[in-house]
């Protein structure tokens, strides 16, 4: 008989449009061949297809339990959070009902185990006695203080209040936590905890069945792909159509560019124009990768590994970022990746590209080698269900 792990998530893990869902849904399922997993994910997504999503996670989820949370309840949740001196990403999930809910749903499954993703549920977690776990994924205060200088100057102070609750909470949590996980080295070493070390890396990996080389018409230069709502994507969106494409047009006046993925702010649909592209939701992202020469992903914000890089490697694809996206991913510039810091550097390693079908051919076989060798869904949630295990009831 397995035993059982109540996994705690911020959202419902489907479909797969953002990193964190398809983070906690590839280590679901692995974790699955050792437990038995039961699910409480909340959802703050009125328009979510809860059938088609349950459809999707029964097959590796014994009980899946969906808390909805209302705008009316996020706004009085936020509202609480600004007095209780929490991080306001916390006080946006945390939900008096829901924690009932979540009571009750504890006493039913008895679990043995509890996982809990990122420190959006980590109040939840820190209520039970039970051996439990927490997913950092990423460092949250570091993505807040490199969203600072970029916004306008009314969001400076909450932001910085974010921040400075953040970095108090990150090291809170620590202490809460029986065993602590975290998707890269550079990730890790933001944490202010003197015993961050103890933080086990686990990084993505790649469906690689579904990420796979495709032939298909190349009817752009390059792609850029990610959920277009959130905010480093589309300061990466902005720094590419309006640092970068000029200097490239001015050698390649036809170039052309498709910004593809989910919910794209305002400010990345005033980007289209003749040369630029702007997809929004596509059934198949691998179809936008496909359709260009050269993925392009000039990350200048945010933290973590990006799994756009992972997937566009994984379809052979020559794939250009930026040396704070690559901190994390650890390929090696010139060979399996070109790495730029500034919109010459992109412009260059674009023009590049374009220029020569053996850097192209070369730079995709070494990152496509790179990404199946070193990112593997089984081996890193490996590490994850090898440690709980080891914990005492």
């Amino acid at each position: 008989m397995k035993p059982k792990l109540l996994a705690i998530l911020p959202r419902v893990p489907f479909p797969l449009e953002k990193g964190d869902k398809l983070r906690a849904f590839h280590q679901l399922r692995c974790m699955s061949d050792s437990f038995d997993v039961y699910l409480f994910a909340l959802n703050d997504d009125k328009n979510l297809n809860q059938e088609k999503a349950i459809d999707a996670l029964t097959p590796f989820c014994n009980k899946i339990e969906i808390f909805y949370l209302s705008k009316r309840s996020i706004a009085w949740n936020l509202f609480k959070a600004f007095f209780a001196d929490y991080p306001f990403q916390v006080g946006y999930y945390y939900s008096c009902k829901a924690m009932k809910t979540l009571r009750h749903f504890v006493n039913e499954v008895q679990p043995d185990y509890l996982f809990c993703q990122l420190l959006r549920v980590a109040e939840y977690g820190r209520k039970f006695d039970i051996p439990k776990v927490i997913d950092y994924q990423d460092v949250f205060s570091k993505g807040v203080e490199r969203r600072i200088d970029r916004s306008p100057i009314y969001l400076k102070p909450a932001l910085f209040l974010e921040y400075k609750r953040l970095l108090k909470y990150e090291n809170q949590v620590f202490d809460w936590f029986d065993y602590k996980t975290i998707i890269s080295k550079p990730d890790r070493d933001l944490i202010q905890h003197p015993k961050r070390d103890e933080i086990d890396i686990v990084p993505n990996g790649v469906d690689y069945d579904f990420f796979h080389p495709m032939d298909s018409e190349k009817d752009f230069d390059l792609v850029f792909t990610g959920n277009m709502g959130y905010p480093p994507n589309i300061h990466a969106a902005e720094f590419l159509v309006n640092r970068i494409l000029p200097i490239v047009h001015k050698k390649k006046p036809t170039l052309r560019l498709l910004i593809s993925g989910a919910s794209p702010d305002p400010r990345v649909i005033a980007l289209k124009s003749e040369f630029v592209e702007i997809s929004g939701w596509v059934d198949d992202i691998r179809n936008s990768y496909a359709r260009a020469k050269i993925f392009i992903a000039p990350m200048q914000t945010g933290t973590g590994l990006q799994n756009k890089l992972l997937e566009a490697m994984a379809m052979k694809i020559p794939s250009i970022t930026s040396d704070l996206a690559n901190a994390s991913l650890g390929a090696k510039d010139g060979k399996e990746i070109l790495v730029g810091k500034t919109n010459l550097d992109f412009a260059k390693h674009i023009n590049s590209l374009l220029e020569s079908d053996l850097l192209c051919d070369n730079i995709a076989q070494a990152g496509y080698d790179f990404v199946h060798k070193t990112y593997d869904w089984k081996k890193s949630t490996n590490i994850i269900t090898s440690s709980i295990m080891q914990l005492s009831k």
